[in-house]
This record gives structure tokens, C-alpha cells and sequence, in this order.
């Protein structure tokens, strides 16, 4: 097996006041890699600081739901709405250069990695869009997927799913990570990783998500960041979005 830390996060959602505290909180933990699970964008005030920061971390970077709906109004494949989503995103795009885009046109749908023996993607590991939120959608996902470990993103919320060494479709089970915490992978378990949300978390703890995965330990840990929400929400006011995203910030929903 080859030997590597992982440091993997997502749903960032242009939030680089919460980014920040993530990578300096990270830095005392060790990491050789990093991988983000998609969402660097929508949301937030910070497009372009979050998209410098993750280039400059050569991160490997996965396409998220919000980062194609980008992509889509760029191209003019998607009519413009008064959402909070779409609001978001046109008002981010004015603000990212050609430079910036062009490097999100670059991010996959999903990549395996073989060396770490696992699979990125956003929202399940057969799916961008769909969420693996449930002990029923997760045991639908591994009867349609046959790998052993896959990290995702999506929920806002972390949590690891188990098959526990029956057959497919039987003995899933679930742990969340509200406070952070550790969780072993067994040699013969098959799991969906997630790692929460640094930019928005949506499990009623507002402190930024993130975790470490050591291939050699085969240890998940999760861990919660207090970062300077005030400040984040200032920021999306001054921006002129809704203030319904600076509001969510603190309550973590």
C-alpha cells in the first residue's frame, strides 16, 4: 500500500475566511496530498481567493453541482433565476477571470485514484448530483458500485457508511462525525467517506469540517474548525448576497 495522508475537503462555497482556518488547523495534523470533493464555488463571497488558494496547494480538485452550474451560465446553457443559488453564481462569475474558469472547465466528474485504491466524486461515487445522506441511498450505491472506498461530499454533513462484511445491499451502517472523531476502516469493508463542509455546514455544528485519511493507519478523522464566522458574514453582506447565507453561517444549517 502506498504510503500517504490525505487531507480531504469540500463544499468550501467561496467561504476562504473558513479555508484558512481549515489549512492552518491542518497544517499540525501532516498531509502529503490534497483533495477537494467539489462546491469550491456558489454560496460565498470568495471566489477567486479560494480558487488561488487551492492552485496553489495543487489540490485535486473534483467538479461540484455549484462549480458546473458555473460553468453552464458561462456558456449560456442555463436561464438565470432569482434563487439564492443562482444569485451566487452570476455575481461570482463577474468576478473570476478567464484564467479562473479555465481551470474549473479542468476539474472531473469523479476520478479513481489507484495508488490510495479509492474514488472522488461529489455527490456519491456513481453520481455528481445525487447524495449519499441515508443508510438507503448508501446501500443503493454500493449495489451499483464495486469499489472499497470512496469519498464524497454534498451532505454538508460528515459521516462515514460500512458494509460490514455481508453481501451487498445487507448490514450498512452508519456514523456522523458532529463533533469530529475517528473512524477505522476494516481490511474487508467496503465505505463512502465523507468529510463535511469547510464553508457551510449543514449538522447544526457551524465550525468548518474537514478530515484526514492515512492509507497506512486506514484511519478517517474528522475534525471541526472554529474559524471567524462574524468576519465570513460581514464579508457576504458587503457583497450584496442574500442575507439569508450570512445568516445560515452561524447556525450551521
Amino acid at each position: 500500500m502506498w504510503s500517504v495522508r490525505l487531507l480531504l475537503f469540500s463544499d468550501i462555497h467561496a467561504n476562504n475566511t473558513a479555508l484558512m482556518a481549515v489549512l492552518k488547523d491542518a497544517a499540525a495534523h501532516r498531509y502529503d496530498q490534497v483533495v477537494h470533493l467539489g462546491d469550491a464555488l456558489g454560496y460565498g463571497p470568495h471566489p477567486r481567493e479560494v480558487l488561488d488558494t487551492l492552485h496553489d496547494l495543487d489540490a485535486v480538485c473534483i467538479l461540484g453541482n455549484h462549480d458546473q452550474m458555473l460553468l453552464e451560465y458561462v456558456d449560456g446553457k442555463r436561464e438565470g433565476r432569482d434563487s439564492i443559488v443562482s444569485l451566487a453564481l452570476r455575481w461570482q462569475i463577474e468576478r473570476l477571470s478567464e484564467r479562473d474558469i479555465a481551470w474549473v472547465r479542468t476539474w472531473r466528474d469523479g476520478i479513481d485514484d489507484p495508488d490510495v485504491g479509492a474514488r472522488y466524486r461529489h455527490g456519491t461515487p456513481t453520481s455528481l448530483d445525487d447524495y449519499t445522506d441515508s443508510v438507503a441511498a448508501a446501500r443503493e450505491v454500493f449495489g451499483q458500485w464495486q469499489g472499497r472506498l470512496g469519498f464524497v461530499g454534498h451532505t454538508h454533513v460528515p459521516a462515514v457508511y460500512a458494509t460490514l462484511n455481508a453481501p451487498t445491499g445487507e448490514w450498512i451502517k452508519s456514523q456522523l462525525f458532529h463533533d469530529g472523531g475517528s473512524y477505522m476502516v476494516p481490511p474487508t469493508t467496503r465505505v463512502i467517506l465523507n468529510p463535511g463542509s469547510v464553508g457551510q455546514p449543514r449538522d447544526g455544528n457551524p465550525r468548518a469540517s474537514y478530515a484526514i485519511y492515512d492509507t497506512i493507519r486506514s484511519t478517517f478523522e474528522v475534525i471541526r474548525v472554529a474559524y471567524d464566522i462574524p468576519r465570513a458574514q460581514a464579508a457576504s453582506l458587503e457583497a450584496g448576497l442574500p442575507q439569508v447565507l450570512a445568516a445560515r453561517l452561524a447556525v450551521g444549517k
